[in-house]
C-alpha cells in the first residue's frame, strides 16, 4: 500500500523505529523555534545541558508574547534571548517583528520538513506542508543539543474537503470550528489530521495555516496540507521558491479514519464561552451585545485577512459601545498595510492598532471589562485567559468580527448590506528581514546576559519508590494549562523565575494552592486528581515545572493532553491514569494516598497499588509509558537524563 503525507515525511526523517501507529520512533529534526514566554526556560535548559552550539540546521528564537515592558523583567528576558541566540548559533527575531508562527510561515517553513516549536500552535506550519509539532521547552532543548526527537506515531485521519466556501462571509476559521463542533477538543488526541480533497484548491497557504493552527484545539499532534501549486505560489511570493517541493499522498495511501467536509455547507460559526468547541452558527445568537472585538493573532492576521478587515471598516465608524483592537501578525504584513494606506482606514474607523505580537490572545494587554462580551478572531476562549475572569469571550471569523465591531451586536453577516470585496494574497510580498538577526560564528567572547529575574532551572530528584501525599486538588475534565499556570501581564514576566511564578500555580482555581503545596512538600509532596483531557491548551511547560518546584509528585487523571503529559514526565511528575472511573468518584480533596513499589511496577506491568489511607480502601492506577519515558522518570526528568547521556 502507498504512503500518506505524514508517513512520507516521517520515513524520510527516521533515525530508529518503525512508522506504525502506536510505535515509538526517533526522528531527525530540521527546524526548532522558541518564543519568549517559553523560550527563556528553553534556553536556560539548553545552557544547563552544556552543549556549545545548536545541532539543528535552523533554530529561531522569537519574541512575541512578553511585549509589555512595565518594568525591567521582559526587557531583560529579550536581552537574554538575543545573547543566547548569538552564543549558541540561532536566528533571533527581534521584538516588533511579529508572532512566531506567522513569521516562521513567511520566512522559514518549508514543505516536507519537520519542525518543533515550544508553542502549542506550532502546527500552523502544516499549512505549507511541513510536519510542525508543538513540544515542551525542555524537549526542544534536548533536540537542539543533538538528541533525536522521540514520539509515538499517532493515527492519521484523512479530512477530505470538497467544493468551495461561500466567500467572503465564510472563511477557513469556520471550517476548523465546524470540525471542532464535530470532534470536540478531545477529538484529535493521539491523531494527526491530514487534509486533502478537491476543496483544498480553494485555500491558499495562509488560509490553510488558519485551519492547522486551530487543529491544536482538537488536541491533535499536528495537522498538515499537501504541498501543491498554491504552496509554490506562496513561496514564490515570499521569494523562497527554492524551498518548494511537491508533496502529496499516494493514490492508494492508507489512513486510520476518514472525514468528509462539504465546504458548500459551512456557514459562519462562533465558539461560545468558555471552550473552542462550544460552537454554534452565528445566526443562532444574533442580538447579543458586543463590547470588545479583537482581530489578529497567529490564527487570523495575514495580509489577506487584514486587507479584508480594512475594506469593511473603510469610511465607517466603530460602534460607540465597542472597543476594536487589531494586531497584525507580522512586521511584513504591518508594513505592507501601512504603505497601502490600509492602517489609516482602520484608524479612521476607530480601531486601536496594536503592535505585531500575541497581545490580547495571551492576556498581555487588551483585557475586556468586567463581565463584558469580547468577540475575537483568535483560537482560544478559556475562562480568564483574556485577563478578565468573568469576561465572556467568543471566537468568530475576522469578517464577522469586523461586522460586529460596526453593529455593536452579533448579527447574521449575510444581512450586512455593504459589499465586501474578495481579497487574495499578493503575488509578491515585501521582504524586509532587518529585524531578524542571523546566527553568528562561534566565539568565546560572546556572553549570555542574565538579568536579576532570571534564575536557574530547578531539577527534581530521581524517582522514589513510595509516594505518600495529600490530594491537594480534585478537578474536573478539560483542565487547561491556563488553569494550572495562568498567563497575563502580571505573571508572564516571571517565566524565567520558577520560585516566583510558582506562587501563581492554580491561582484562579484555588488561591491557597501554592501555600498549601509548599507546606505539603515537607510532608512528602502532593498529588492532584483530574478528569479527562487534563492539561489541554498551551504547551507551557511552566504548568509542570512550577508544580514540580512546589512538590507535586503525581497527577492521577482519567486522561491527559499530549503535550502536558510529556511535560509532566520531562520534569519527573508521574502521570497516573485511573483504571476505573468509580475510583475517581470516590477520591476527595484532602485524602492521603500511599503508592508503593513504584519503581518495580514502572519497570513491570505499569499497574500501581494505591491505598487511600484516609478512607481505608485500595485501588489500582496505571501508566502507559514507553521505555524512554520510564528512563526519564527514573532519572527524575529529561534534564538529568540528557546530561547523563551527553556527558
Amino acid at each position: 500500500m502507498g504512503n500518506n503525507i505524514v508517513h512520507k515525511i516521517l520515513k524520510s526523517h527516521l533515525v530508529e523505529g518503525e512508522v506504525v501507529a502506536g510505535k515509538t520512533v526517533s526522528l531527525k529534526v530540521d527546524q526548532v523555534y522558541t518564543q519568549d514566554a517559553t523560550g527563556t526556560m528553553t534556553w536556560l535548559e539548553f545552557e544547563a545541558i552544556g552543549v556549545d552550539r545548536v545541532k539543528v540546521p535552523v533554530v529561531v528564537s522569537y519574541v512575541d508574547h512578553n511585549m509589555l515592558q512595565t518594568n525591567y523583567m521582559n526587557a531583560d528576558d529579550h536581552l537574554f534571548l538575543k545573547s543566547s541566540a548569538e552564543k549558541y548559533g540561532a536566528y533571533f527575531s527581534r521584538p516588533g517583528n511579529g508572532i512566531c508562527h506567522q513569521i516562521h510561515l513567511e520566512r522559514f517553513a518549508s514543505p516536507g520538513k519537520i519542525a518543533l516549536g515550544t508553542d502549542s500552535h506550532t502546527p500552523t506550519g502544516g499549512g505549507i506542508g511541513m510536519l510542525a509539532i508543538g513540544v515542551g521547552g525542555l524537549e526542544a532543548a534536548t533536540v537542539m543539543a543533538g538528541l533525536p526527537f522521540e514520539m509515538v506515531i499517532p493515527e492519521v485521519v484523512a479530512v477530505r474537503l470538497i467544493n468551495s466556501l461561500a466567500r467572503p462571509y465564510v472563511t477557513p476559521m469556520d471550517v476548523i470550528m465546524t470540525i471542532l463542533k464535530l470532534l470536540s477538543v478531545k477529538g484529535g488526541v493521539g491523531k494527526i489530521i491530514e487534509y486533502g480533497g478537491s476543496g483544498i484548491r480553494d485555500l491558499n497557504v495562509t488560509e490553510r495555516a488558519t485551519i492547522t493552527n486551530m487543529g491544536a484545539e482538537l488536541g491533535a499532534t499536528t495537522s498538515i496540507f499537501p504541498s501543491d501549486a498554491n504552496t509554490l505560489a506562496f513561496l514564490k511570493a515570499q521569494k523562497r521558491p527554492y524551498d518548494w517541493l511537491e508533496l502529496k499522498a499516494d493514490d492508494d495511501a492508507e489512513y486510520d479514519d476518514f472525514i468528509t467536509i462539504d465546504l458548500n455547507n459551512i456557514e459562519p460559526m462562533i465558539a461560545q464561552p468558555h471552550s473552542p468547541d462550544n460552537v454554534v452558527a452565528v445566526k443562532e445568537i444574533v442580538g447579543l451585545k458586543v463590547h470588545q472585538v479583537c482581530i489578529g493573532s497567529c490564527t487570523n492576521s495575514s495580509y489577506q485577512v487584514m486587507k479584508t478587515v480594512a475594506s469593511i471598516l473603510k469610511g465607517k465608524t466603530v460602534h460607540r459601545d465597542v472597543n476594536l483592537l487589531i494586531n497584525p501578525g507580522s512586521k511584513q504584513v504591518y508594513e505592507m498595510l501601512a504603505r497601502e494606506g490600509l492602517i489609516a482606514d482602520m484608524i479612521s474607523a476607530g480601531a486601536r492598532i496594536l503592535e505585531s505580537s500575541c497581545g490580547p490572545c495571551i492576556g498581555m494587554g487588551g483585557a475586556p471589562g468586567s463581565g463584558q462580551v469580547s468577540v475575537r478572531s483568535y483560537n482560544r476562549n478559556f475562562k480568564g485567559r483574556s485577563g478578565t475572569k468573568d469576561a465572556l469571550v467568543y471566537l468568530a471569523n475576522p469578517v464577522c468580527c469586523a461586522i460586529f465591531a460596526l453593529t455593536g451586536e452579533i448579527v447574521d453577516p449575510l444581512s450586512f448590506k455593504d459589499q465586501i470585496p474578495l481579497i487574495t494574497e499578493p503575488s509578491e510580498f515585501l521582504i524586509n528581514d532587518n529585524l531578524i538577526i542571523p546566527p553568528k560564528e562561534s566565539s568565546p567572547d560572546i556572553s549570555v546576559i542574565k538579568g536579576p529575574n532570571i534564575k536557574d532551572v530547578p531539577v527534581k530528584e530521581a524517582l522514589i519508590d513510595v509516594i505518600e501525599a495529600e490530594v491537594l486538588l480534585k478537578l474536573g475534565s478539560n483542565i487547561t494549562t491556563d488553569d494550572i499556570m495562568p498567563a497575563g501581564s502580571q505573571i508572564l514576566p516571571l517565566r524565567s523565575n520558577i520560585p516566583a511564578i510558582s506562587e501563581f500555580v492554580f491561582k484562579n482555581i484555588d488561591s491557597s494552592f501554592a501555600k498549601r503545596a509548599k507546606a505539603a512538600k515537607n510532608r512528602g509532596g502532593s498529588i492532584v486528581v483530574g478528569g479527562e483531557n487534563y492539561g489541554q491548551g498551551s504547551s507551557r511547560e511552566h504548568a509542570a515545572i512550577a508544580p514540580m518546584y512546589l512538590g507535586l509528585q503525581a497527577v492521577i487523571a482519567k486522561s491527559f493532553a499530549r503535550i502536558h503529559r510529556a511535560n509532566l514526565i520531562n520534569f519527573g511528575i508521574i502521570p497516573f491514569s485511573f483504571t476505573s472511573e468509580h475510583d475517581f468518584d470516590k477520591i476527595q480533596q484532602g485524602d492521603v494516598l500511599r503508592i508503593t513499589n513504584i519503581i518495580d511496577s514502572l519497570k513491570g506491568n505499569q499497574r500501581y497499588t494505591v491505598e487511600n489511607r484516609t478512607k481505608g480502601y485500595i485501588f489500582i492506577v496505571m501508566t502507559n509509558l514507553n521505555e524512554k519515558e520510564k528512563d526519564l522518570l527514573l532519572y527524575g526528568g529529561l534534564l538529568p537524563y540528557t546530561k547523563a547521556k551527553i556527558t
